[in-house]
């Protein structure tokens, strides 16, 4: 994927969710990481955890841990500091998600729709062409030439208008891609819009020819206006920091340029980037993807306003939301959490008693906020909750905040509530499978590990902050709800001690 948070990159391709969560519970080795319940007192962290705390110098006081049956009469075998508030990184995404789950349901779509005010005559549109989008947290190169093929089938090749785009469905206050990290080029930090195109990014890939002595640059998508560097000169010297040795230059907005050289030693490599002026990403992209795709357009690519009485076009439907938490939760994808959670927040919030919202409930007028899609997912944690569990505080859903927080007691009642859901299989299949997908592929890579392929999780990391949730299946049986956090300055350094945690649920006897 190209966006990611920080620190949670993608190890491999992402496989295909299969059925493993739902097969016999049990199979791995007891190792010596078990501890008799007994011997375990109320507030007291496992030997393997207490270790990697202190080689990491992480006090247990900055820990917040807690692990419960997610059903039966098994009392806790773990809890520790559950109660206290504590920010959870990209754990937070699991409310987005399971909200959304509940809410609107696995099958939920958005739709982008093309609609004209004119007519079509003879192969030309005679009148405007516009682009309504609705949130599609992936709307992706492939998917909008799709949309254009099928508009050009309908006879329309040549618009003689401009191409408007509606992002009206969502209202996001502009904003400093950099401010959150001061990583303004990473993909990860994107803005969420309702007419959000291949997240806002130029792919550029590196093809090395050293009979030429240069790299030649590909990119994607076709930017209209924007030139591109087709070249750049080879040099001998190691890979190392290749994307420094490039030198390139992103300040101005009609070009990308290259002052460096390009390491031999790296082979084909690619770099993904957000555009330099996300402001104007969507004009540059679907006019070069317009064109690319065989269309031809006479008047400008603007932002504006699907007009009332607009005759529809074409609509075409996202990837279910099944996929799209997939997405969000094994590779932690920023801007498509912050999608679905600003889908949420076009709920009418007085039909929120309803369990899976159909789409009429969806008020027209009422565009995604921020402040909407908060006041929406608390109105559904304290019908879901209650009392039981402090609701979160939230902010924009993806865990890219320095403001979130939540309790382990709250995000375990949230993992059980979830595990006897209806349609809880689409949520445990959407998280990363220890040792095997997504952002806990690096975990339990010893052969010797119960967890591997028994835990389904959600990590989570951030500058001070390092975090996992989800469901492991112990040696006993047992299915458990797993959460664990660190908050502090030496977080990072304290990952071994949650991977500890999981290993040790996983390992638990009889």
């Amino acid at each position: 994927m190209l966006t990611t948070t920080p620190t949670e990159r993608p190890l491999r391709p992402r496989p295909t969710a299969g059925a493993a969560w739902w097969r016999a519970l049990g199979a791995g080795l007891l190792g010596a990481l078990a501890l008799p319940l007994a011997a375990l007192a109320d507030d007291a962290l496992p030997p393997t955890v207490q270790a990697a705390l202190r080689r990491a110098a992480v006090p247990a006081s900055a820990v917040s841990a807690l692990v419960v049956p997610v059903s039966g009469d098994r009392g806790e075998r773990l809890r520790h500091r559950a109660g206290q508030p504590i920010n959870p990184a990209s754990v937070m995404k699991l409310v987005t998600t399971y909200a959304a789950i509940d809410l609107l349901g696995p099958d939920f779509t958005w739709r982008t729709r093309f609609y004209t005010d004119g007519v079509v005559d003879k192969g030309a549109l005679r009148g405007n062409l516009y682009i309504q989008g609705g949130g599609d947290p992936k709307l992706v190169l492939e998917r909008i030439q799709t949309a254009f093929f099928a508009l050009q089938d309908r006879g329309v090749q040549v618009v003689l208008g401009d191409l408007v785009l509606d992002h009206s469905a969502f209202e996001v206050p502009a904003r400093d891609p950099g401010a959150f990290d001061g990583e303004a080029l990473r993909p990860y930090n994107a803005s969420p819009d309702a007419l959000l195109v291949n997240f806002k990014s130029v792919v550029l890939k590196f093809q090395p020819d050293s009979a030429l002595g240069v790299a030649h640059v590909l990119s994607e998508p076709p930017m209209a206006g924007l030139i591109i560097d087709t070249t750049v000169p080879l040099s001998r010297k190691g890979c190392g920091d290749w994307r420094g040795a490039l030198q390139a230059r992103f300040d101005d907005a009609n070009a990308i340029r290259f002052e460096g050289q390009y390491p031999l030693a790296c082979g084909e490599r690619v770099w993904p980037v957000a555009y330099q002026d996300p402001a104007s990403y969507a004009a540059r992209a679907l006019e070069g993807l317009w064109r690319a795709s065989g269309g031809a357009i006479t008047g400008q690519v603007r932002n504006g306003l699907t007009p009332p009485g607009a005759t529809l076009l074409h609509e075409a439907h996202s990837l279910p939301l099944s996929d799209i938490i997939t997405d969000v939760n094994q590779w932690s994808n920023n801007v498509m959490a912050q999608q679905v959670f600003l889908t949420l927040g076009r709920l009418n919030p007085v039909r929120q008693e309803a369990r899976t919202v159909p789409r009429e409930h969806f008020t027209p007028l009422r565009a995604g906020r921020f402040e909407r899609s908060r006041d929406v997912v608390a109105r559904w944690w304290t019908t879901t909750f209650g009392i039981r569990h402090a609701p979160p505080v939230m902010d924009n859903g993806s865990g890219l905040s320095r403001d979130e927080r939540i309790t382990a007691d709250a995000l375990a009642g949230l993992l059980r509530h979830a595990a006897a859901h209806p349609k809880g299989a689409q949520f445990v299949q959407s998280l990363s499978v220890a040792g095997v997908s997504g952002t806990a592929a690096r975990m339990a890579r010893s052969p010797r590990s119960a967890a591997r392929g028994n835990a389904w999780l959600k990590t989570g990391t951030l500058r001070d902050v390092t975090g996992v949730a989800g469901y492991v299946n112990a040696v006993n049986g047992t299915r458990y709800a797993v959460v664990g956090f660190i908050n502090h300055p030496n977080a990072s350094a304290a990952r071994p001690a949650l991977e500890a945690l999981v290993e040790w649920t996983a390992a638990q006897p009889d």
